[in-house]
């Protein structure tokens, strides 16, 4: 039934800003803007080793009933190489540590949590299983 990750949404009150924050974080630019760049409510990048799609959307859009409750919902961790270094560089460019990096009990997995200035939670992750999957 699920065939993997096509989109995750981060709903956010300053589209412009955001994607701001996020072309700096990631150093690309987005590649889908609607309606416009002057006045976006929908950005979209492409990350990663799967071109993963990350969509800034104007909190105005929020599904009837989501909670517009700071750091509520689901939190999807990003692989990335150096949990560490992610999480500092995070800090750096303005997020909310939530969770510190630490180890968890298999060898080579850490995690993370850290918040971006806009109330989203981003879980970061060292994932022996993603570099497996992506080798395969």
């Amino acid at each position: 039934m699920f065939r993997g990750f096509t989109t995750i949404n981060y709903f956010v009150d300053d589209v412009r800003a955001a994607t701001a924050w996020y072309r700096r974080l990631l150093d690309v630019e987005p590649y889908f803007v609607r309606p416009s760049a002057e006045e976006p409510m929908y950005v979209e990048f492409r990350i990663g080793d799967s071109q993963d799609e990350l969509g800034l959307l104007d909190s105005r859009f929020r599904p009837d009933g989501y909670s517009d409750a700071t750091h509520a919902g689901a939190v999807m961790h990003w692989h990335v190489d150096d949990v560490r270094a992610a999480y500092d560089r995070l800090l750096s460019l303005g997020a909310t540590g939530l969770a510190e990096p630490r180890d968890l009990e298999a060898p080579g997995w850490v995690i993370a949590t850290v918040a971006d200035p806009f109330g989203n939670v981003i879980g970061l992750m060292q994932s022996p299983h993603y570099l497996e999957q992506l080798g395969a």
